[in-house]
């Protein structure tokens, strides 16, 4: 698709924030007006149009399409939205480790263990640590509380974090990207610790360097746009 407007611009309206390209207000897929909380975010989005250059690269909208699913999935079904992004806690990777005298599981304890002790006295809760792969559900108490902690959350913070958890595979590592002083690089690297792993015992192939690439931009843009959406 080729480059259809000229100018893209941000203006206030009783909906919220919401560009125009043209002065043509933007829609969701599903028709709905794509007003966003704060006028950070609104520029962010207006950003994405600017930068385009005269063939439109779809690739180029990370931060729409998270306000499109906040806006068309987040919002109008919430108690679905938590209950999928609460299965990361079900089966959360820090607590999956490797046995406990195979060189790996003393990395997973140094990078995994504090990360996991500070959502633990964060929510005061307990998760349960696996040595191997077999599945252990975690306490009823800290579903819970997990759950309870999803639903004080807006929209456009659960879009986020159902790109970050799901990256991760981990609803503590997804949470902790959410604070304002979250390192998304490190916070990356930790959920993408046994990959990393791996690759420094018999080195990166070419695909596997791209992904990682690929999934770390992912992930820090979707703890940019938390920052950018919340008030």
């Amino acid at each position: 698709m080729k480059r259809f407007w000229k100018d893209a611009t941000v203006e206030r309206t009783t909906l919220g924030w919401e560009v125009a390209l043209d002065g043509r207000m933007l829609r969701t897929p599903r028709g709905v007006p794509q007003a966003v909380p704060t006028r950070a975010l609104a520029e962010a989005l207006a950003d994405e149009w600017r930068q385009q250059g005269e063939v439109v690269d779809p690739d180029g909208f990370v931060l729409r399409d998270m306000a499109d699913y906040a806006i068309d999935v987040a919002c109008p079904t919430r108690d679905d939205t938590i209950r999928r992004i609460l299965a990361y806690a079900e089966g959360d990777t820090l607590c999956y480790r490797a046995e406990p005298d195979e060189p790996l599981a003393a990395r997973q304890r140094a990078v995994w263990e504090p990360l996991l002790k500070a959502a633990e006295a964060e929510y005061g809760v307990r998760f349960e640590r696996v040595a191997g792969i077999v599945h252990r559900p975690q306490p009823a108490g800290t579903l819970a509380t997990m759950r309870a902690r999803l639903e004080t959350l807006d929209p456009f913070a659960l879009a986020a974090l159902q790109t970050l958890a799901s990256l991760a595979a981990s609803l503590v590592i997804g949470l902790a990207a959410l604070q304002p002083e979250a390192d998304a690089e490190a916070l990356f690297a930790a959920s993408n610790l046994e990959e990393d792993w791996q690759a420094e015992q018999w080195g990166w192939d070419h695909h596997a360097e791209a992904t990682r690439v690929r999934k770390l931009a992912t992930f820090a843009a979707a703890t940019r746009f938390a920052a950018l959406a919340r008030p």
